[in-house]
């Protein structure tokens, strides 16, 4: 925010230096970028926060300068001379779409003469920047810049049926801005029309058909509010930014909208003459009520601040910011009203204690200053990822960072989750990314894509961020955390470290596997992952169609898990079992099987039937050769029976051994070697 030191003057008179006065706006909040000299006055350059929108008008920051300095603010009254008939009579406005533009001022004023602005009004403008135009449109821009608010001046002549409609825009409509560019618009957007068509672009831009120009005779001026969301996203999708939509997407003080139309208009009667029409037209809701009282409790400006402010101090501070007293104020407290230009800011106690904080001054509190401190204590999930990052850098696994946004044609390399449609986001500086990841393994593959192209091969990765799936934010469901890695280990190695993953988060965690209906996965090396029984993931050998689209030179394994399951099953305290105290015995057995039955299956078939004293059941190998028919494979598999009370005999041992062989035949048609 560029403001003329000249122009400041007109509000408040400081007895400081403009450079004094530059360095305390800095200690205040409003930091200066620089101070230049533009002919005969002097521009100074501040960083207003999005938080300050009242700062973003001369006004706003002489107001600073008056508490700072103790300095009288003049404001203009702002009171022109009405005259010609009722605008009732004249005009008319409507607003179809109140959640998007909820209130609306017009008035018209009869007879202008447009022509240049004066000297001194082109000169404050060119200080900021601002080129002159004419007399008019010089008047909309000096306002919005003098106190925040943005306006617009149409050629009342040129509006079909002399009247306004605030509405959304249908789809497809198009409109061609005062900087001669044709936009199209969706019905997502607001447009201020006429009867027939849209004059300008609701918050961000008026149209070049209703501009003005040096033919106006009769002008119709506009405020309005309008919703912040909706004018950041028009701004964006139209990629047309400008002061107003500047303004608007910060928000602006409601019970200025008149103010501004009066003082537009005073200025308009001073230096292009006309007849303003008497009254205004106000369209939609009146400004909201005043806010609920915050409490300032003064024993809390030592226990946060770390530095005693007086009573009377405090107070006085306050009130100069406009902070409204509400009844009286005890030794102990006080309850304040924030004025209409800082309610979007002042909510809560600490609110008004920062205010206190920066006007008393920040270089008032001491370095060494005791203010209490709370040791800040790991929430369950920041726990549960330190331990799933320390068995990943453990095992040689690097963490990556990657954009949440990618394209269509990535976003397609890895699709494990069944969802119908994509989500995405229309961002000015990203048109062709701009799909939210449903999967991490994409981006994981183009980041290890790139060390291949750097020379560092076999770059094991992961990730954990959030895929997006549903258009629901604040669900967890719809924006799930996962964890994302891949690898150019064996599926075995990788499998193993899920295990351990697991077993890190909590010792007595079991996880299984199922065949994965993953396309990207090569045909029979893809598994779905579960934890305790539940869906936790998925693991596989990617195939060469995906690696190839990436140019990558080595085969890939790739996982992805739940981390909220993760969090779920955590013990991260497992309480001390003893070790046992008698020996297991383990008994290994030989199927013959058919090539279509799993691992899984047969595990199943073990462990239903084994017993009290079964413990585990272990894979220990597999044959296929000239001593087994074509279709039949052989599974060796280790089992371990264990009693906690004394030794098994060989007698109930081979009794679960026998039970096992029976249901391992019945149940997958398996056969003893």
């Amino acid at each position: 925010m560029i403001v003329s030191w000249d122009w400041l003057l007109e509000y408040v008179k400081p007895t400081a230096s403009a450079a004094e006065v530059a360095d305390k706006l800095m200690m205040t909040g409003l930091n200066l970028e620089g101070l230049e000299e533009v002919g005969d006055d002097l521009a100074i350059d501040l960083e207003v926060t999005s938080n300050r929108m009242d700062c973003l008008g001369h006004i706003g920051v002489a107001r600073e300068i008056s508490v700072c300095f103790g300095d009288e603010l003049t404001i203009p009254l702002a009171q022109p001379a009405e005259s010609g008939g009722a605008v009732a009579d004249a005009t008319s406005v409507e607003i179809e779409c109140e959640d998007v533009c909820p209130r609306y001022v017009a008035r018209v004023i009869k007879g202008v003469k447009v022509g240049p602005s004066p000297a001194w009004m082109q000169k404050r403008l060119a200080t900021l920047g601002i080129a002159p135009v004419n007399n008019i449109v010089d008047i909309t821009n000096y306002v919005l810049m003098e106190c925040g608010q943005p306006l617009h001046a149409f050629d009342f002549d040129k509006l079909a049926g002399n009247r306004i409609v605030v509405r959304r825009a249908k789809d497809g409509e198009t409109i061609e801005a005062i900087d001669h560019k044709e936009y199209k618009l969706t019905s997502d957007m607001c447009v201020i029309a006429d009867a027939e068509k849209p004059v300008a672009i609701g918050g961000v831009m008026g149209g070049a058909g209703t501009e003005i120009s040096d033919g106006t005779k009769n002008v119709l001026v506009e405020v309005a509010d309008f919703a912040v969301r909706s004018i950041r996203g028009t701004a964006r999708e139209l990629n047309l930014h400008s002061d107003s939509s500047f303004r608007f997407e910060r928000g602006i003080d409601v019970e200025q909208l008149d103010w501004a139309s009066r003082r537009c208009c005073e200025l308009i009667l001073e230096l292009a003459g006309g007849e303003l029409l008497e009254g205004s037209i106000w369209a939609g809701e009146q400004p909201p009520a005043k806010p609920e009282p915050v409490t300032l409790r003064f024993a809390r400006t030592k226990q946060v601040l770390g530095v005693d402010v007086p009573r009377e101090e405090s107070l006085k501070i306050l009130e100069s910011l406009g902070m409204e007293l509400v009844g009286e104020a005890s030794e102990e407290e006080a309850s304040f009203i924030a004025p209409s230009w800082r309610r979007r800011d002042i909510s809560r106690e600490a609110d008004l204690l920062e205010e206190v904080a920066r006007i008393h001054g920040y270089d008032k509190i001491p370095e060494d200053a005791v203010v209490p401190l709370t040791v800040s204590q790991k929430s369950l999930r920041d726990r549960v990822i330190d331990r799933v990052c320390e068995v990943l850098t453990g095992n040689g696994f690097y963490e990556a960072v990657t954009m949440t946004f990618t394209d269509e044609k990535l976003n397609s390399l890895f699709t494990p989750r069944k969802t119908e449609t994509t989500l995405s986001v229309n961002h000015s500086s990203r048109r062709h990314e701009n799909v939210l990841r449903q999967s991490l393994i994409p981006s994981l593959l183009q980041a290890r894509r790139e060390n291949e192209r750097h020379g560092s091969f076999d770059a094991q990765l992961f990730e954990i961020a959030s895929v997006f799936l549903e258009s629901d934010p604040g669900n967890p469901a719809a924006e799930p955390k996962v964890v994302g890695m891949v690898s150019g280990s064996s599926l075995v190695e990788m499998k193993g470290l899920l295990q351990a993953i697991a077993e890190r988060v909590n010792p007595a965690s079991t996880i299984s596997v199922k065949p994965s209906d993953v396309p990207q996965f090569v045909e029979g090396r893809g598994a779905e992952i579960l934890l305790n029984g539940e869906s936790w993931g998925w693991f596989g050998e990617l195939d060469r169609s995906v690696t190839d689209q990436l140019d990558l030179r080595d085969a890939c394994v790739a996982a992805e898990i739940d981390l909220p399951l993760l969090e779920q099953s955590a013990n991260l305290r497992p309480e001390f079992e003893e070790l046992p105290r008698f020996p297991a015995s383990t008994r290994d057995l030989n199927f013959v099987l058919d090539e279509s039955v799993t691992w899984s299956q047969l595990e199943e078939a073990v462990t239903t039937v084994a017993g009290p004293n079964f413990e585990s059941i272990s894979f220990s190998g597999q044959f296929r050769g000239k001593q087994l028919p074509v279709d039949k494979k052989s599974y060796l598999l280790t089992i371990s029976y264990r009693s906690a009370e004394r030794t098994l005999t060989h007698e109930e041992v081979e009794e679960s051994q026998q039970a096992v062989i029976k249901s391992c035949e019945s149940a997958v048609g398996a056969q003893l070697r």
